[in-house]
């Protein structure tokens, strides 16, 4: 720089003119490289979700009109996927367990989409993907493909959730040629499908903008959850051989500040899509194991039967809680039963059956509920560590009445028996049937004829009250 200064008021030599630009040029060309490097970085960031690392809603409107005017008229997609239930989860849970949700939930989709096509967060539990070359049937199979991938559990750190999505769909050219169009069209296709909860839905002229229905926050649950409004109540199951009450079941009720008593058919499933139903096992077992502390201390010894979702059981914790919860009482793990689906079984046979067992070799019973409801194959009954069957209520209550039914209970007992199964028949109504399943073999009954479920104060009076139940006469 000094040479050239000088090169100015006074005569200098050519060459070192020439070598004091080229020694400028090179030392400023570093600079302009970092300005550049500075300037792509500020532009990176303009258009990336700082928490995902996705494209934002700035690149998604800038990128999207382009594709759309590169690929003509031929078709694509355009699916607008929202979070079920995400913002009870962030505000009952935290914005930290929110955020590291949202990043799982980011990779996951990521994981299931080709490079071209494009993914970008709009902003709270709201994303877009565009598909190229992709019509309305196709579009549906990837939005399956997504929704697939995003049910398998969370591990937040301390915390197991499971969430949903629901997905709008729609197509371009046929139904909008601009983006902003297509986003509409697609979002109230995703609002249909959250209130029909049918997962993914493909744009209609005839869709509205319904009010997805609510229910219960997760702060609600989880105030059900640490504020005792959570009870059991309680269901006697008969020996049909002796008449005696072998057991009972646990069924959970819940004690709405607001609502009153809520049957179980009203919130479990809330619990479950809040990734809260590990947490209300532990409740439910809790309170079973208590109450059958307090009649072991009376003498009586009856077995007491919690049912399991499928999320608790495929806990790999359930059985070490088990033996803590059994010990800190005083009881054995014999006093236990537990109930599963069959459903349970289809989702994951080789992890519920290494968790079964487990429970089994500590003296848990396993008992499968609804047996016969399912669509599963037998081979369970031979593959998986389980001592008894309950046989669904629609076969006994139509039992007297129809043939058929008749020839399949009878059946399914041979079945237990020959596997070396206890048979427990739901929904004994009336004597006749109570008779009847005595005389078809049947080991145990639990329904309306014998009691309803009451809380265990009720319960105790019963039992104080009753003697064996006669067999009535033909």
């Amino acid at each position: 720089m000094g040479v050239l200064i000088l090169a100015s008021q006074q005569r200098v030599t050519v060459i070192a003119v020439v070598l004091a630009s080229l020694t400028l040029a090179l030392a400023a060309l570093p600079l302009v490289f970092r300005q550049r490097i500075r300037l792509s970085d500020a532009t990176h960031q303009a258009r990336t979700d700082e928490l995902t690392g996705l494209s934002n809603r700035r690149a998604l409107y800038a990128d999207v009109p382009r594709r759309l005017a590169a690929d003509g008229l031929r078709p694509s997609a355009l699916l607008l996927l929202d979070l079920d239930k995400f913002k009870e989860i962030n505000d009952g849970l935290g914005h930290d367990v929110g955020d590291r949700l949202l990043t799982q939930v980011a990779a996951r989709l990521k994981g299931q989409l080709r490079p071209v096509d494009l993914l970008a967060r709009m902003g709270g539990d709201e994303f877009v993907v565009h598909v190229d070359h992709c019509g309305p049937s196709e579009g549906q199979a990837v939005a399956l493909k997504l929704r697939e991938a995003l049910a398998e559990p969370y591990d937040l750190g301390g915390v197991t959730v499971h969430v949903n999505a629901s997905i709008g769909i729609s197509c371009y050219p046929e139904q909008g040629r601009d983006l902003g169009l297509l986003l509409r069209k697609a979002d109230l296709a995703m609002y249909s499908a959250k209130s029909t909860h049918s997962g993914h839905a493909v744009y209609a002229d005839r869709d509205t903008d319904p009010v997805p229905s609510q229910f219960h926050t997760v702060q609600a649950l989880n105030e059900a959850l640490l504020h005792g409004q959570l009870i059991l109540h309680f269901q006697p199951k008969i020996d049909l051989g002796t008449g005696d009450v072998r057991g009972v079941e646990a069924l959970v009720r819940w004690e709405h500040p607001a609502l009153g008593l809520l049957q179980p058919d009203t919130f479990l499933k809330r619990f479950e899509e809040a990734g809260l139903m590990p947490a209300l096992t532990g409740v439910v077992l809790g309170q079973a194991l208590d109450q059958a502390a307090i009649w072991a201390s009376q003498e009586r010894q009856l077995s007491v039967a919690v049912n399991l979702s499928a999320s608790s059981v495929m806990d790999s914790g359930l059985p070490a809680q088990v033996t803590a919860m059994t010990a800190a009482r005083g009881l054995s793990p014999s006093a236990l039963v537990l109930e599963i689906t069959e459903d349970v079984l289809v989702a994951d046979r080789n992890r519920a059956c290494t968790i079964l067992a487990a429970l089994r070799e500590m003296g848990v019973r396993i008992a499968v509920d609804d047996f016969g409801k399912g669509y599963s194959s037998l081979s369970y009954l031979r593959e998986l560590p389980i001592d008894e069957l309950k046989l669904d209520k629609s076969f006994i209550l139509t039992m007297m009445d129809d043939a058929r039914a008749t020839a399949l209970v009878v059946s399914t007992i041979d079945l237990a028996h020959s596997l070396g199964l206890e048979m427990t028949a739901e929904g004994v109504e009336d004597a006749r049937a109570y008779r009847a399943l005595s005389d078809y073999g049947c080991d145990l009954a639990q329904g309306y004829f014998m009691s309803r479920p009451v809380p265990a104060a009720e319960l105790d009076t019963w039992l104080s009250r009753r003697s064996p139940l006669p067999l009535p006469d033909n």
